[in-house]
């Protein structure tokens, strides 16, 4: 099952915290971001598909040598809608966001000074996107559908933050 279709489950799950509302939320702060960088919503794509990827990546780290509750903390502490540094710095070594911001800067057309002014709101976005599989208030284990998703992805392509949020936006006529 494809990324989306867990936020979709999550969207019908009571158990878990998607909304149509957090949806619509993220859609707005990345069409207002990419609508104040003079770039259309393909430009807005590629962007979260570079930092979904190496979002996934830092995640899987954490996973894997601190176990899934720390990723799902990260997830948890940094999602967000406005910009947040601190997110970066708990996910990314500074040679790693160097790293990603030349990534994102040949993929995407954008500068590396424009990326780099976006950086802390696309992360803390790209988190709160991955929250929506969190459980309620009052549920308990480590069972974010989303996010177990993401860092179980066997690397095909078929998990990617662009096409996701680009999927978002079709599901909610945006």
């Amino acid at each position: 099952m494809g990324l989306f279709d867990q936020v979709v489950g999550a969207l019908n799950n009571p158990n878990q915290q998607a909304s149509t509302d957090q949806l619509s939320t993220i859609l707005n702060v990345a069409q207002q971001l990419s609508g104040g960088q003079g770039s259309g919503n393909d430009s807005t794509q590629a962007l979260m598909s570079v930092v979904g990827r190496y979002v996934r990546s830092s995640l899987k780290q954490t996973s894997q040598a601190q176990g899934r509750s720390q990723a799902e903390a990260l997830v948890e502490r940094f999602a967000g809608t406005g910009a947040d540094t601190a997110a970066l710095g708990a996910l990314f070594s500074p040679q790693q966001q160097q790293q990603l911001i030349e990534m994102a800067a040949q993929k995407t057309g954008f500068n590396a000074s424009t990326i780099q002014s976006m950086l802390p709101v696309l992360v803390p976005l790209a988190l709160n996107f991955l929250k929506t599989g969190a459980r309620t208030q009052g549920e308990t284990g480590e069972n974010n559908s989303v996010l177990n998703t993401f860092l179980d992805s066997d690397g095909d392509g078929d998990v990617d933050m662009g096409d996701a949020l680009s999927m978002a936006g079709r599901f909610l006529n945006k």
